[in-house]
């Protein structure tokens, strides 16, 4: 079949359309000459799950994983392939109460536990979202250090800029090239190849578990965690979903963007691990600053690693410090009824502005305190992320598997199982690390080497 006659008028007419519903789209690929093609139907949906597994290699997520690698070699690889599943596993869970409700994390939290529930779980979520956010502004920070400027004139110009750019509906105009800035990450996997690391030992590391009974190694496992599997992903993901149009009955597409979405993320995630050990981690090199982080690329880059760093983190960093405080006042606003969105006047919709604005400042203002560390500041935040992932992940689950809001969607036994798995397992390590990093040192004891 030529291209000529597979890429019809008809078909360009049609799935060029941003208002066509998700559903004539399929229809379209499914009648028209594209149906000798059976991938089209999940190009149709691809996204939700590919973008919010990725946003987990931001500015925090590249911080926490190359600290893994450059701290205890390639000894967290096993982790990665099961907190892969566990992704899977919460993701999955999110977008499919998506297509069956047509709602929202945060709608749904408020019709079925009530106010004070809702409260308590908008409560976490602007937290943990708001730590993200500062997150984000120290990896801009780190970025541009990397050519000389300095956090007190990047930052506040950044934050400035950020704000002008959203409230004027601007910002989808150039986040495109923010995203491509962040393709810079793809040279991991080939500067982990080049480094000619053990791949003997890799492959032993990601089959067999290792585990340190140390305060360092606990809290960059949690840290891990934290960064993998976040509480802006879950509310992304799920809103994503509503907001394509998707619905039960097209969810076994979307459940396919969801399982590649994961293991694509994950095996960036996977190769930043095993390319910072094989560089920094093989020369007893520590992650204290961007340019330490960065060494991890030369054998890609060469004398260019700092500023292809440089470049993807700060793409990675504005995108996350632009998107995420919109969809967290966005989130919060519609748990409550209030009035929602940028196309209301900050009179309209004061509280959702007032929450957009202050995690833009105050994010800018904790990453400008003097003397704090950015590269720790990055991983403290991700260790948060977990602390607080767990209450979420319990309203997830049993949002997915109750009958009255999912009927025959529900969780089944087997699945059901392993989300309480995925939730005791993150629950135990959070656990771990209270005792091991905060309890122990206030006692005067000392767990592990």
């Amino acid at each position: 079949m030529a291209l000529k006659d597979v890429w019809h008028a008809p078909l360009l007419q049609t799935m060029s359309r941003p208002w066509v519903s998700l559903q004539d789209r399929i229809r379209v690929i499914r009648t028209g000459s594209l149906r000798r093609l059976p991938l089209l139907p999940y190009l149709a949906i691809l996204g939700p799950g590919l973008v919010s597994a990725a946003a987990g290699d931001d500015a925090g997520g590249i911080a926490t994983y190359a600290s893994a690698g450059a701290s205890y070699g390639y000894d967290l690889l096993w982790m990665i392939v099961l907190i892969t599943v566990s992704l899977i596993v919460v993701q999955e869970m999110c977008a499919r109460m998506g297509a069956v409700t047509g709602k929202g994390l945060s709608e749904l939290i408020r019709e079925r536990f009530g106010p004070r529930w809702t409260v308590f779980a908008m409560v976490l979520l602007l937290i943990a979202n708001g730590v993200i956010t500062i997150s984000e502004f120290a990896g801009i920070a780190a970025s541009l250090e990397l050519f000389g400027i300095t956090k007190y004139i990047s930052v506040p110009i950044s934050a400035v800029l950020i704000w002008w750019l959203i409230t004027r509906g601007s910002y989808s105009k150039i986040e495109r090239v923010f995203l491509v800035m962040t393709l810079a990450f793809f040279a991991y996997p080939i500067s982990a190849y080049l480094a000619h690391p053990d791949w003997g030992q890799v492959v032993r590391s990601t089959l067999i578990p290792t585990f340190h009974l140390n305060p360092g190694f606990i809290f960059i496992f949690v840290a891990t965690i934290g960064t993998t599997i976040t509480p802006y992903m879950q509310i992304y993901i799920q809103s994503s979903v509503v907001d394509k149009g998707i619905t039960a009955r097209e969810y076994h597409y979307e459940r396919v963007d969801v399982i590649f979405g994961s293991i694509f993320g994950d095996v960036i995630s996977f190769f930043i691990i095993v390319s910072t050990a094989a560089t920094l981690f093989a020369h007893n090199v520590t992650i204290n600053t961007a340019a330490d982080a960065a060494l991890a690329l030369v054998p890609a880059a060469g004398q260019y690693a700092e500023v292809l760093f440089a470049v993807g983190l700060l793409g990675a960093s504005v995108l996350a410090a632009g998107v995420l405080p919109v969809a967290t006042a966005f989130s919060i606003t519609e748990a409550f009824g209030w009035e929602k969105g940028l196309s209301f006047d900050p009179s309209e919709a004061p509280a959702f502005y007032f929450l957009f604005t202050s995690l833009i400042a105050i994010g800018a203002l904790v990453t400008l305190i003097p003397g704090i560390p950015l590269i720790q500041l990055l991983l403290i935040v991700q260790v948060i992320n977990c602390l607080l992932l767990v209450p979420l992940l319990v309203f997830i689950v049993r949002l997915s598997s109750s009958r009255e809001v999912m009927g025959e969607h529900r969780n089944g036994l087997a699945y059901n199982a392993l989300a309480w798995a995925t939730v005791i397992a993150i629950g135990g390590m959070s656990v771990l690390y209270i005792l091991a990093n905060v309890l122990a040192p206030l006692l005067g004891l000392s767990l592990g080497g």
